[in-house]
């Protein structure tokens, strides 16, 4: 599951977060359930937006797009 990276409230540093902002889904283009679906976590109550984590979400999809899909009829 892809996630995020996140300011620690009332520190300085970085750590994982618990998933994407919905500003952050709403740059890239997706919504909520799309984003469930390709396994990308999403957090409700983050309302910040990282430059860093909108690149990373970009990445993410651009890789997701490129593997082949499987044909659910064929089985």
């Amino acid at each position: 599951m892809k996630r995020p990276i996140v300011k620690s409230p009332g520190r300085k540093t970085f750590r994982i977060g618990r998933g994407f902002s919905l500003g952050e889904l709403a740059e890239v283009g997706l919504s909520i359930d799309k984003a469930r679906r390709l396994g990308i976590a999403v957090d409700r109550r983050r309302k910040t937006v990282r430059r860093e984590n909108i690149e990373a979400l970009r990445t993410y999809i651009e890789s997701m797009d490129r593997l082949p899909v499987e044909d659910s009829k064929k089985a």
